[in-house]
């Protein structure tokens, strides 16, 4: 299966999204381990809803089901909606429950470390992925 020209299948998809998934939920519980907060589903989500929203906006700006483990232009512009986006929700989060569950702020040092982390995820494994096809389908 080259990667652009075939139409990629169910499971690909599905590997993508799920991945591009678990790994801004590893990332939003790695934060909070790291500064000692609460690891519950609740506490972790309130990390992580902010950019799992910008994530599914990526998603579809892109249209990354075409081409799920592409890296350029798809997992560039994913990783950047999703930093962006979910940098933008965290900050703008207008009403109390929201700017209680997203944390309201987003100080330079965790920009930094946001922008590293997900980069790393969201365009490592498809670089991954994205080798791993080129292999099997020269076989």
């Amino acid at each position: 299966m080259t990667l652009t020209t075939s139409r990629p299948t169910p499971l690909l998809i599905s590997y993508a999204v799920a991945v591009d998934a678990l790994l801004v939920v590893a990332f939003a519980a790695s934060g909070r381990s790291s500064h000692a907060e609460s690891l519950s589903i609740a506490g972790v989500f309130s990390t992580a809803w902010p950019f799992l929203a910008a994530l599914a906006i990526g998603w579809l700006v892109t249209r990354n089901w075409l081409q799920p483990v592409r890296l350029w232009p798809n997992g560039v512009c994913i990783w950047l909606i999703t930093l962006s986006g979910g940098m933008a929700l965290r900050i703008l989060s207008g009403g109390t429950a929201l700017r209680i569950l997203s944390g309201g702020t987003a100080a330079f040092a965790f920009v930094v470390v946001a922008t590293l982390v997900l980069a790393l995820f969201l365009l490592g494994h498809r670089a991954i992925a994205a080798s791993v096809l080129r292999r099997t389908s020269k076989r």
